[in-house]
């Protein structure tokens, strides 16, 4: 049982270090505030967008490692 959970572990682990890799990085907002620019159209439609969906993921993978995680400590 516990071994199962150890590769489940880091099954997580690993998928949750993809994701984190295929997300863009967020530089270009702080320039962009800086600079005075407002939202345009394609500001409004994140949540839609690639980068929202692997944002929604990082979360979900990272709760699911956090409790994998403490239940392998607690065995």
């Amino acid at each position: 049982m516990k071994t199962a959970l150890v590769i489940i572990d880091l099954a997580v682990c690993l998928l949750l270090v993809i994701v984190v890799i295929f997300q863009s990085g967020k530089t270009s907002g702080l320039s962009g505030a800086l600079s005075g620019s407002s939202d345009t159209f394609l500001s409004k439609n994140k949540s839609k967008t690639f980068d929202a969906r692997l944002a929604r993921a990082t979360k979900w993978i990272a709760g699911v490692f956090v409790i994998l995680t403490l239940v392998l400590n607690l065995i």
